[in-house]
């Protein structure tokens, strides 16, 4: 009888453990994103920077070790600037890698650093597998929907299930310029696990995220929203941010880099929004726009490489956790 109970309470365990974790790594203004299936399996959104010694490979192979992996099974490029593509060539020599995922040539074929940055990511997966994505395609996750929602410019056209509502914010939101770099050719994802939904738009810019949420959110809500291009006023309208009113936003930013007033506010005053975590304290914004450090991975100018962990359940709830300060903060199921 003893044996049995013991058995059971085993199983309930590892049945609690498997949660999609996913892991924002501090890669000092650019984005790495780990995500890890409870299948085992594992995604990396962008790989930092290049140089510095191979820092930000080294901080992904960590975060890899960290969640007991040892082969990322998708590696997706969102595009090819420096602080999102730079880091796949030292990456490539740290870990295994299944497959690599992007949005196809690059544009800025007259921008020497974004051509020299493709041409290195060119000869790295050379050999490798390379899946091109378009809005509507699934990257085959093992235990987890990604969908596809954005690349090469191009944006889904078909509500997700539960979405396709008029947006009332659009009659205010005014485009911009548009934007003819690779930003606004980035692989723009929404990830679901269960009842959680987490979007992550790269650096798309302003007039693209329009398209995905005027005049009807094609998206719907979200539990978790990585903040489009660090938090840079380039991206994030309100029209986008507040249709999808996560519950609590992730700010990839850099001390330097990224964390514009204008953004971070639009986000923080997001309804329903419960809490707005930082990678980095952003020097320009000042305590009025900062949330409070216990929510901020690395508060100071200099490099920490600190991270933020989620981890979700499939109904919903989630937990973030501050690798700097072992702040945690639960968020129960709705």
């Amino acid at each position: 009888m003893l044996f049995r109970f013991l058995l059971y309470l085993a199983l309930a365990l590892t049945v609690k453990a498997k949660t999609l974790d996913i892991y924002f790594i501090d890669v000092e203004g650019g984005q790495a994103t780990l995500v890890v299936s409870p299948s085992g399996q594992a995604m990396l959104i962008d790989t930092g920077w290049r140089g510095f010694g191979g820092r930000d490979a080294d901080r992904i192979a960590a975060a890899a070790k960290h969640a007991k992996i040892k082969e990322i099974n998708y590696v997706v490029v969102t595009h090819y600037h420096r602080d999102h593509v730079g880091g796949v060539p030292q990456l490539a020599g740290l870990l295994k890698v299944g497959a690599y995922v992007d949005h196809g040539p690059s544009v800025e074929t007259g921008n020497k650093v974004v051509r020299e940055d493709f041409a290195d990511y060119q000869k790295a997966i050379t050999g490798a597998q390379h899946i091109v994505v378009k809005p509507g395609d699934v990257i085959p996750l093992k235990g987890v929907n990604v969908d596809v929602l954005s690349s090469a410019g191009d944006l889904f056209q078909k509500a997700q299930p539960g979405a396709g509502s008029p947006n009332p914010l659009c009659d205010a939101a005014k485009p911009k310029e548009e934007d003819l770099t690779e930003n606004a050719r980035s692989v723009g994802m929404l990830i679901s696990y269960g009842k959680f939904r987490m979007l992550d738009l790269g650096d798309l810019t302003w007039n693209k995220e329009l398209g995905l949420v005027c005049p009807n959110n094609l998206i719907g809500k979200v539990d978790l929203y990585l903040t489009t291009h660090h938090g840079f006023n380039e991206s994030g309208p309100a029209a986008l941010v507040q249709a999808v009113a996560p519950r609590v936003a992730i700010m990839n930013n850099g001390s330097k880099k990224g964390g514009s007033p204008s953004a971070w506010q639009i986000v923080k005053d997001s309804p329903g929004l419960e809490d707005l975590w930082q990678l980095h304290y952003a020097m320009d914004g000042g305590r009025d726009h900062n949330v409070p450090d216990s929510f901020i991975a690395n508060v100071d100018e200099f490099d920490q490489g600190d991270y933020l962990k989620v981890s979700a359940e499939q109904d919903g709830s989630f937990t973030v956790f501050n690798s700097r300060n072992k702040y945690h903060h639960e968020y129960r199921a709705k």
